[in-house]
């Protein structure tokens, strides 16, 4: 069986390792418990959280214990890194209520049955710590040259760096330091921005308990362009049903261009690699077999294999033409609205295909507005509610985006 760190650099997930030899011998020696941490700043996982879940999916497959940290004392705090400006502080009742969404969510991905995996909470020791003793003992291994030429930093010091914020990276090396000597956790784990916390806190094992400890990042999908994928019109690709539904989460990566597909059927799916590479050869029409693929796979470890069926045979009779299936994102337009606003233009800002009503003016004057597959480009376009049965209408923007608009009295 291949090596867990061969498996995770084959489908492009990894990015830098420390003292690489020595976490191979040590995960081939024993099983190993290693964590990543996850922020609770919402009420749920996002698509930036999708890598580090399945490579925790991929570890504990090798016979590695995770352990989800979530962030309840650090979220107090907020991690600078990759931030412009300081996060929104967040009560403590917020962050409990996002806990328990994220630990439904984990338990998706994650078999917590008997051990296999922990969730634990920070807040549970960094409540605890009194300032003087904890700079006493934690602080005086931290160089702040070392801190503030940490690309963590970097951008948040142009714009205004926080002594709250500084004291994050020293919070995240205690935390492994704590799960180092509660359950002998030996590996940090977690997205490439966070390489220099993650350095601080294997260092500070080392310096404290002599012990061994390791750090391992994962890529940041990016597409074509260089830019980070996971964003739509609405904000973020959400994890959670009633966030992003499960025909929009399909529709994203089935629209995904042609040149990221082979990279995201590598890094999102457990397909095997010959097949990655099948798929990926796949040119002209043949992508969108790709496509759909990844589509499928990646909305079934998300969203489990009957939504991804029902996604999928939504947007199969979208795209060949047919009437709009339950699956299809619907709009319920209330009396009062259309009573006083009809036109296309309101109606696709109000149903979400537009950010903004101005958005869908320059949609409908480019001719990328559809409605029951008729073009209108008539700004001032009202819709025909008496037209509207129990059906509904069909809205489109573009070529791929759709939304089923039903009345509600």
């Amino acid at each position: 069986m291949a090596h867990v760190l061969d498996i995770l650099a084959e489908r492009g997930l990894l990015a830098q390792i420390t003292f690489k030899e020595e976490l191979y011998k040590q995960l081939e020696r024993e099983p190993t418990t290693f964590y990543i941490g996850f922020d609770p700043t919402a009420a749920s996982l996002h698509f930036g959280h999708f890598i580090p879940l399945l490579a925790m999916m991929h570890m504990q497959a090798a016979g590695h214990r995770p352990i989800a940290l979530v962030g309840g004392g650090t979220a107090m705090i907020g991690d600078p890194s990759g931030k412009s400006d300081i996060r929104k502080m967040l009560a403590e009742e917020d962050i409990a209520a996002h806990m328990v969404g994220i630990r439904q969510q984990l338990g998706r991905f994650l078999n917590f049955d008997q051990g296999k995996a922990l969730m634990v909470n920070n807040q549970d020791w960094l409540s605890k710590l009194q300032y003087i003793p904890f700079i006493r003992d934690i602080g005086v291994h931290f160089s702040v040259n070392r801190m503030l030429a940490a690309e963590c930093y970097k951008q948040r010091l142009e714009t205004g760096l926080t002594f709250l914020e500084f004291n994050y990276m020293l919070m995240q090396a205690f935390d492994f330091l704590q799960l180092y000597r509660e359950h002998n956790c030996k590996l940090q784990m977690g997205g490439d921005d966070q390489w220099s916390n993650m350095l601080a806190g294997a260092d500070l094992i080392r310096r404290k308990e002599r012990g061994e400890a390791y750090a391992c990042t994962f890529n940041l999908l990016l597409n074509h362009e260089g830019t980070k994928m996971g964003k739509t019109e609405k904000g973020a690709l959400w994890l959670d049903s009633e966030l992003c539904s499960p025909y929009e989460f399909y529709q994203y990566w089935r629209n995904v261009a042609d040149q990221d597909t082979p990279k995201c059927l590598s890094m999102l799916t457990f397909l095997p690699m010959d097949e990655v590479r099948r798929l990926s050869a796949l040119t002209g029409s043949g992508i969108n077999e790709a496509k759909a693929v990844l589509a499928y796979e990646c909305t079934k470890l998300v969203h489990g294999q009957e939504e991804a069926q029902k996604a999928q045979q939504a947007s199969a009779a979208l795209f060949a033409g047919g009437s709009a299936s339950d699956d299809v994102p619907t709009y319920a337009w209330p009396r009062a609205e259309r009573e006083a606003d009809a036109r296309l233009t309101t109606l696709l800002h109000l149903c979400g295909l537009c950010s903004s009503r101005s958005e869908a003016r320059k949609v409908v004057q480019q001719g990328g507005a559809v409605c029951n597959e008729q073009k209108i480009t008539d700004v001032d376009y009202q819709v025909d509610v008496s037209s509207i049965g129990t059906d509904g209408i069909l809205l489109r923007k573009g070529k791929k985006n759709y939304c089923r608009v039903i009345l509600k009295d």
